[in-house]
């Protein structure tokens, strides 16, 4: 018999019940895995990070964490959970965000990502600009 997959809510349910898990506000949660020592972006911030982005069956969608450089990206550009989850990290900071779908990309499929879909990054800040 095949097990149900939870809902996104009975998911996120499960997940703020974890040892170390924070909710970053409006549902964003997040585990700290490094401490930073450095300044935090604003929303206006242009930010250098590697990160791996997952769905919550582990299949990996993005990742640039093998390249010798991070990406510098707008944060105004980029969806809103990272919105969330990066003004409250400092430069050095690394984390595993788990994002709702309405704060992903919502009913909109992407490449590699179903619609609706719960989103997992994990992200090392590794400089504003």
């Amino acid at each position: 018999m095949e097990r149900k997959r939870p809902t996104e809510s009975e998911y996120f349910a499960t997940l703020s019940a974890e040892m170390g898990i924070v909710d970053l506000g409006g549902g964003v949660m997040g585990r700290q895995l490094k401490s930073g020592k450095g300044a935090t972006p604003r929303l206006s911030s242009v930010v250098m990070v590697y990160y791996k982005g997952m769905l919550t069956n582990g299949k990996v969608f993005d990742d640039n964490t093998r390249q010798s450089y991070p990406d510098a990206m707008r944060l105004k550009d980029l969806i809103v959970g990272w919105h969330i989850a990066l003004q409250k990290m400092k430069v050095g900071d690394k984390w595993i965000i788990y994002i709702p779908s309405k704060f992903g990309y919502g009913s909109r499929a992407m490449k590699g990502i179903p619609k609706n879909s719960t989103l997992i990054f994990e992200i090392e800040l590794c400089g504003i600009a």
